[in-house]
């Protein structure tokens, strides 16, 4: 299993203080220390599955559209994107709660034309307003048949979204393109002319589910 890199300095921690409560246990003995050895070595183990960055197999269609971000989707709707796309398009809402992959990859091949981070606030990330109002930063990425927006937007407790792309960048699709610490959303806006696949309510794995087709086979 990977993890990310972000993850390492975490999971160093978490690692020492849990064998800090083992070494207690052995020094001191007593229910109390046993109990506090015991949920630091769970919560290290949580640190460890938060963290992790499994690989994925891309689908062998070359025109799938594959998930930016690894959880539920909770809505798909027609929503007006004036920053990059500049026209109306289907936006696709996943929500990542903290037990999901939090590793975001390139649901397209592509170059990278537009890159844009927002402050905000830090409401729950599966209401619709954090859409609007959350932290977020985004990608919009150009291909041969359309631009694409990929959104990273933070939620009740999370506080950092790291972005690893830049503008001009040539990316894959599968490549990573950040990760954002604990629960949040992840949202992809897709033309209108693209066929969009999914549904309210599926479930999604980063770098593997097909959410959309692009208009066009894509030559070998």
């Amino acid at each position: 299993m990977r993890f990310a890199r972000e993850g390492h300095p975490f999971i160093g921690a978490a690692l020492l203080l849990a064998c800090g409560g083992w070494v207690a246990v052995m020094r001191f003995g007593g229910w109390s220390v046993i109990v506090l050895a015991i949920v630091l070595s769970t919560l290290t183990l949580f640190v460890f599955w938060f963290f992790r960055d499994p690989p994925r197999n891309l689908p062998d269609d070359g025109t799938a559209v594959v998930a930016p971000g690894e959880g539920r989707v909770i809505d798909i709707r027609e929503v007006e994107e004036p920053s990059f796309l500049q026209s109306t398009a289907r936006r696709i809402s996943i929500f990542l709660s903290v037990f999901d992959v939090h590793v975001q990859r390139s649901p397209v091949d592509g170059v990278v034309e537009h890159r844009e981070y927002r402050a905000g606030t830090y409401q729950a990330a599966w209401l619709d307003k954090a859409s609007e109002h959350n932290e977020q930063a985004s990608l919009g990425i150009s291909t041969p048949y359309g631009r694409i927006l990929v959104r990273q937007i933070a939620g009740l407790i999370a506080r950092r979204i790291v972005t690893d792309a830049f503008e001009g960048d040539k990316i894959e699709r599968g490549e990573r393109i950040g990760l954002i610490r604990f629960g949040s959303r992840v949202e992809l806006f897709v033309p209108m002319h693209w066929e969009v696949t999914c549904a309210v309510g599926d479930r999604t794995r980063v770098g593997a589910t097909i959410l959309a087709r692009l208009p066009v086979r894509l030559e070998p």
